[in-house]
């Protein structure tokens, strides 16, 4: 997590907030961060659920498509990591009503009855692109629809104080009372990070792979002379078998690759690292570091769960970056 200046700490101690699709935290922990209030959560995953109880206490209220509207408390945000799912336009309007039998729907039809401030809402690069750039248009057709203005951006979490490639589309929405015309994303902070960072220094052997195969194709060549400054992007150095997915080595000289919901080979959502000589994969406490959790957060007990609900996650980081730049608009009162 950033650290926050005493004028952004408490910025947002009046305000209220729903965490919608809320996973394991990762928008809760950068709104509070601000001193936001959250009243209500939704989640269906009781993996997720479980998690989420274990580090804030609350478990959050199941399948927000059978959660009635009316039943949700005044807030001020809504806060989302949607799932991205192709929508049936059987017209041309290409807004709210398009949106009926989509999860997004759920955030619309709360959005439209609350008319909160402030939407922020997160998906997958590829939302952008997906069918052609329609679903991303219908969606922000559908936010003019019910009275807001919405912004979008493909943003990199490697700019934001995590070593993790991480690319996601981030919509920011406001509600045109604000009068705001014009919003620009941040562009990150300026130290340079890498993955050496915040490795644990006694792994156990489960994470370590033993194979005939690795092959290290740049040892001796990487170090912090050749990378000054760290580079803020993973570093390959090496492979198993054919390099293919899940089986490409990096160098903790520079960033993880993105933590990945499934598993895809050796690596599984992790991704393999050339780390004391050795190669392994990242433990849970590692990948939650990598997403900007901070420390006292408590990964699920289970480590496929724990890595796949990660995988899932927002980075905390560029949700406290966006946030402070919608406070620093001094929009809201």
């Amino acid at each position: 997590m950033l650290t926050l200046d005493t004028h952004h700490k408490n910025s947002l101690k009046n305000f209220k907030f729903i965490d919608l699709f809320a996973g394991i935290g990762g928008f809760r922990y950068a709104m509070e961060s601000f001193g936001a209030e959250c009243v209500f959560s939704s989640e269906w995953d009781k993996f997720a659920q479980q998690c989420y109880q274990s580090n804030f206490s609350e478990l959050p209220s199941g399948d927000i498509t059978k959660i009635n509207e009316q039943d949700i408390p005044k807030h001020n945000f809504i806060c989302a990591g949607f799932p991205c799912q192709a929508f049936s336009i059987s017209g041309h309007r290409k807004g709210f009503e398009d949106t009926r039998g989509t999860l997004f729907f759920d955030v619309a039809r709360i959005a439209k009855l609350h008319q909160p401030e402030i939407l922020l809402l997160e998906n997958v690069r590829n939302f952008e692109k997906h069918d052609d750039g329609e679903t991303l248009k219908t969606v922000l057709n559908t936010l003019k629809e019910i009275n807001y203005k919405p912004f979008s951006k493909v943003v990199n979490s490697s700019k934001f104080g995590v070593p993790q490639k991480r690319e996601r589309i981030y919509i920011v929405c406001f509600h045109e009372n604000l009068n705001i015309n014009e919003y620009s994303f941040p562009n990150g902070v300026e130290e340079s990070t890498n993955l050496e960072m915040i490795l644990d220094k006694n792994t156990p052997d489960e994470y370590y792979l033993n194979r005939d195969d690795i092959d290290i194709y740049k040892k001796g060549k990487i170090n912090k002379d050749r990378f000054n400054n760290y580079p803020q992007r993973p570093l390959q150095i090496g492979k198993i078998n054919k390099g293919g997915q899940g089986e490409r080595i990096y160098s903790p000289l520079g960033h993880a690759v993105t933590q990945a919901s499934t598993t895809g080979g050796p690596g599984g959502t992790t991704g393999l690292y050339y780390i004391s000589n050795r190669v392994r994969k990242l433990t849970p406490k590692e990948s939650s570091r990598v997403m900007g959790f901070p420390e006292d957060f408590e990964p699920h007990e289970r480590k496929t769960q724990a890595w796949k609900q990660l995988g899932n996650s927002v980075v905390v980081n560029v949700i406290q970056s966006l946030i402070k730049s919608i406070v620093d608009l001094k929009a809201l009162n």
